[in-house]
């Protein structure tokens, strides 16, 4: 009996365009095919951003804290995914939604002033209400901002 590698390609597991992987994952890697999902870079996480997603497959939540960028995740794998000569992490950037509470005529700068890198900033021109602006060339996607946010306003996208 032969195996139809066609129809059996339905059944591998394709990756999510809106989901954020782990820092300093190779560029060309198909995640999904390579990781064994074991579960040991969640577990080596200090700030618990890792976690199971997805066919189990580890995710990062900004919900929870930043990313500090130990490398404990990558020390911890076994698996040929990560590439530590890379320039960033990964290119995932901030995205401020019009749920800020800014936009709102609400004073609220808690994500400016979390973020270290100081690439969250509000060009008041004529009003002190304005959702701040991300510098893209400023974001390193750690994501903490995300959970500073009273209103879930600001997510981390690698669309970006």
């Amino acid at each position: 009996m032969s195996i139809n590698l066609g129809r059996r390609s339905l059944f591998r597991r394709k990756e999510q365009d809106n989901v954020v992987r782990l820092p300093w994952l190779k560029a060309d890697l198909e995640f999904t095919d390579k990781c064994t999902r074991c579960g040991d870079c969640s577990a080596a996480c200090p700030e618990k951003i890792i976690i199971v997603g997805d066919g189990g497959f580890p995710e990062i939540d900004f919900s929870v804290s930043e990313c500090n960028f130990c490398k404990e995740c990558v020390n911890r794998c076994k698996e040929d995914l990560f590439d530590l000569n890379q320039a960033q992490a990964w290119a995932n950037k901030a995205v401020v939604s019009d749920r800020c509470l800014n936009i709102q005529s609400v004073y609220c700068r808690s994500c400016a002033e979390s973020c270290e890198s100081e690439a969250l900033v509000f060009n008041f021109i004529d009003t002190t209400f304005v959702s701040p602006d991300v510098v893209f060339d400023d974001c390193n996607g750690c994501g903490a901002c995300v959970s500073i946010c009273p209103v879930s306003a600001i997510t981390v996208s690698p669309d970006c």
